[in-house]
């Protein structure tokens, strides 16, 4: 049967990095304007998209674990 991962398959362009394979998926998220305002401020000081920065966030959230207080206020 033939693999279907193309990842190593010979086809890189000469002088072109090669990374593995990310395993992110593309969803729709709803978010407060404020949320993507902060966002978008520290994506300006610090060069890195702003998207990326949310998804290294939520990253860190689940590398240590960390709970959110869900109870109403």
């Amino acid at each position: 049967m033939k693999d279907n991962n193309t990842e190593n398959s010979g086809t890189q362009q000469p002088g072109k990095k090669t990374y593995p394979k990310r395993q992110k998926k593309t969803i729709t998220l709803n978010l407060s304007a404020s949320v993507i305002d902060y966002f978008k401020d520290m994506a300006g000081t610090s060069g890195i998209p702003y998207q990326t920065l949310i998804n290294m966030y939520l990253e860190d959230c689940v590398i240590n674990n960390k709970m959110i207080d869900v109870s109403w206020r």
